[in-house]
């Protein structure tokens, strides 16, 4: 059995974080049981919430959105069921219409997408579906919120009435306004409506002229108000139908309700279906907005958070752009206890109260901002001291209140029990009462209770030193900037820093050596020695760090290079296959040419065919048979290799004619040769070397040796210049 004091829950502002799931919440109802929210004290329902606050989180990632849940309260509606004799009103029969139409819609999206959302389907399995209920008030009211005339036969034959007694009212009160206006009796306004009735603007020295009801007069009495004669007749009829329309919708609203009656308990639950939806969809939708998860829940004692927030100053510094730095933790059966010292405000509550209320969240049903590694277990009781507690009312100092706590923390500390303690051993004299504090904390050991508590006690670091399954952590201190990281180490204790903070707010250092030496020369060279651990840690932890990274580089580049490697080869191979078979495609295109040669010779078909087909047998021994899919897999390998080496060599091709343009522009760009008799040339695109005999006209004659060639002097380039 699960039990959470409610101090606990105050310790670690529960409260606000309810606050603030509930303001996710689209319903009245999920509101309220969210601000009621406690841990839950069975494992098995606990495990199935959080199911369904992780599958309601899913749902906001794919496709298969969760239809609406929302729904308007019906409590009143079921309380006045209970009452015999008692009717609902039309409106709460549309609320008990749109609450089914909501439930079943909701059940046939779980049971189609079961797959996706396997607990939230079984908890919709439990639900009846009917529609029953919504058929019988369809039937009866329509959407505009009016009891429908088909309602009942009696209900159709006054309506009927109404409208055939409207028309005559309507057709006598125009002709009395017709006539009373032809001999001016009436007022310029004509006709208003008085008590929901159309009445003449009678002049009021002609009221005796007309027959009628005097309904009422203007505030000046020049007007009196009358309903004709003709009309009040039919008024009276009216007044009678309308009576019994209402006495029959009445009527028919009561057999309505006595049709719903014996779905009470039904509507009940849909009720409270739905408001368990509206707390899941809350709770995910507040994971969602710190990018919380449902870690892996161990049935061991183990206890690991890495990179875990604080959720509501995770939240508060996002609103502010600020950075909020994860904190990582472990608890086993091996390593039980923690016991966190280091400066002041560097950390080390608000580590306490993290740890502490992810624990809590977890086991009220909510998901927790952790790495997806991490794994949590669950404890019977999470005990807390925080705060000194002091009480005038109740004459509490802060050690009694301390000490008040410690009983009962002796009381019922067990192998099932958290706890959490800030400032251990505070508010007395510290020599005795870290003693004191090192007394209970052994007791806790024993009982092999999970706990961390926050400290600046030497004697209970020392403890936490030399008891198997405890360790020390510090919250990590920068000595040069005097400036706290936020981050905790695992294994040493930290120095709490005092005199190093007091320099740096300005204490004269003469006080501080003054200090120095009233106190113990051990215990400063103590403190000054972990300070200096601690430093030579954050060191070696950033060399660690640094070394771990370029391993991490290391393996990705050599991890691309083995990829680029086995790619390379894999082209190689298409290439050479390509290769070989082009090259296979001249040497029997050379085979055929041959023999299409012979035959151009001496025209003779037989030898042709029969070397033809030699050549053809020749070829299909080395073929191996293949299968359909086999050669269709090769052409395509075959068809890619060509795509990819003609896009290659198009490239290739590209590259040489812009070298080409460069190299002729830069030849260009060279002061010109100016050719004479005798000079050894060539031409730009040749290869052979002759002598200038003689130049006219932009034209010069080459001897080559065996002949002479004219050309343009353009197209010749000097070799060497002639003596």
């Amino acid at each position: 059995m699960i039990k959470i004091h409610s101090k606990t829950l105050d310790d670690l502002e529960f409260e606000t974080v309810l606050q603030q799931v509930s303001e996710h919440a689209v319903t009245t109802y999920g509101k309220q049981k969210i601000t009621s929210t406690q841990p839950f004290q069975d494992k098995e329902i606990l495990l199935k919430n959080l199911a369904y606050v992780n599958e309601y989180l899913a749902s906001f990632e794919n496709e298969n959105v969760i239809p609406n849940h929302g729904f308007e309260g019906i409590s009143l509606e079921i309380k006045m069921l209970a009452i015999e004799n008692s009717f609902l009103e039309i409106l709460g029969f549309r609320k008990i219409s749109a609450i089914s139409s909501a439930v079943n819609l909701l059940i046939k999206f779980f049971k189609k997408f079961q797959e996706y959302y396997p607990t939230l389907f079984s908890r919709s399995e439990r639900i009846e579906f009917t529609k029953a209920l919504i058929t019988e008030i369809d039937n009866v009211i329509n959407r505009f919120g009016e009891v429908k005339d088909t309602a009942s036969p009696e209900l159709a034959r006054i309506r009927r009435g109404i409208l055939s007694i409207r028309g005559k009212i309507n057709q006598s009160f125009a002709s009395a306004l017709s006539r009373y206006n032809q001999v001016d009796y009436l007022d310029e306004i004509r006709e208003t409506v008085v008590d929901n009735r159309r009445v003449l603007a009678v002049k009021a020295m002609h009221r005796r002229k007309v027959k009628g009801a005097i309904m009422g007069n203007s505030k000046t009495g020049s007007i009196v108000y009358i309903e004709p004669e003709t009309t009040l007749q039919y008024s009276r009829e009216l007044s009678n139908l309308e009576y019994e329309e209402k006495e029959e919708v009445t009527r028919i609203l009561k057999e309505l309700t006595d049709f719903t009656r014996p779905f009470s308990p039904l509507l009940e639950e849909y009720q409270d279906f739905l408001s368990d939806l509206d707390v899941s969809y809350a709770k995910a939708k507040y994971a969602a907005s710190m990018d919380a998860i449902l870690p892996e829940i161990s049935e061991k004692r183990e206890l690991f958070l890495k990179e875990a927030y604080h959720p509501l100053l995770y939240l508060t510094n996002k609103e502010r752009n600020e950075k909020t730095y994860p904190q990582t933790i472990e608890l086993s059966q091996d390593n039980r206890i923690i016991v966190i010292s280091g400066p002041n405000a560097g950390g080390k509550s608000i580590t306490l109260k993290t740890i502490g209320l992810l624990q809590l969240m977890l086991q009220s049903g909510m998901l927790v901002p952790v790495h997806e590694r991490s794994k949590m277990c669950l404890f019977d009781r999470i005990l807390t001291d925080i705060g000194d507690g002091q009480s005038i009312e109740n004459h509490l100092s802060t050690y009694s209140y301390r000490l008040k706590q410690m009983n009962y923390f002796l009381k019922k500390c067990n192998n099932k029990t958290l706890f959490l303690i800030d400032e251990f051993g505070t508010g007395s004299d510290p020599e005795l009462g870290g003693a004191l504090a090192e007394t209970f904390l052994e007791v806790f050991y024993e009982r092999e209770a999970f706990g961390i508590i926050t400290t600046h006690y030497s004697n209970l670091k020392l403890l936490a030193n030399e008891l198997p399954h405890a360790t020390n952590a510090n919250m990590m201190f920068d000595r040069k900037t005097l400036q706290p990281i936020y981050q905790l180490a695992l294994g040493q204790a930290g120095s709490s820093f005092t005199f190093e903070v007091a320099q740096k707010n300005g204490i004269p250092y003469s006080l501080i050596n003054k200090a120095k030496k009233k106190i113990e020369r051990g215990k400063v060279r103590f403190d000054a020695t972990i300070a200096k651990l601690q430093k030579e840690r954050s060191a070696m932890e950033k060399t660690s760090r640094l070394l771990k990274e370029e391993e991490i580089k290391a393996r990705e580049e050599n991890e691309r290079l083995e990829a680029l490697n086995t790619k390379t080869k894999s082209k190689l191979e298409s290439y050479q296959q390509l290769y070989d078979h082009d090259k296979r495609m001249i040497h029997l295109g050379n085979k055929i040419n041959e023999i299409a040669d012979r035959y151009f010779d001496n025209k003779k078909k037989r030898p042709l065919i029969s070397e033809f087909l030699r050549i053809v047998e020749t070829e299909n021994s080395k073929r191996k048979k293949q299968s359909v899919k086999e050669k269709k897999v090769q052409k395509a390998k075959q068809k890619e290799a060509k795509k990819e080496v003609i896009q290659k060599v198009a490239v290739i091709r590209e590259e040489k004619k812009v070298e080409k343009k460069k190299a002729a522009k830069k030849e260009a760009q060279k002061p010109k040769v100016v050719l004479k008799v005798s000079d050894r040339v060539r031409m730009h695109d040749g290869k052979a070397v002759g002598t200038i005999d003689s130049i006219e006209k932009g034209k010069a004659t080459v001897n080559y040796g065996l002949f002479t060639t004219s050309i343009s002097v353009d197209q010749l380039e000097l070799v060497q210049a002639g003596k």
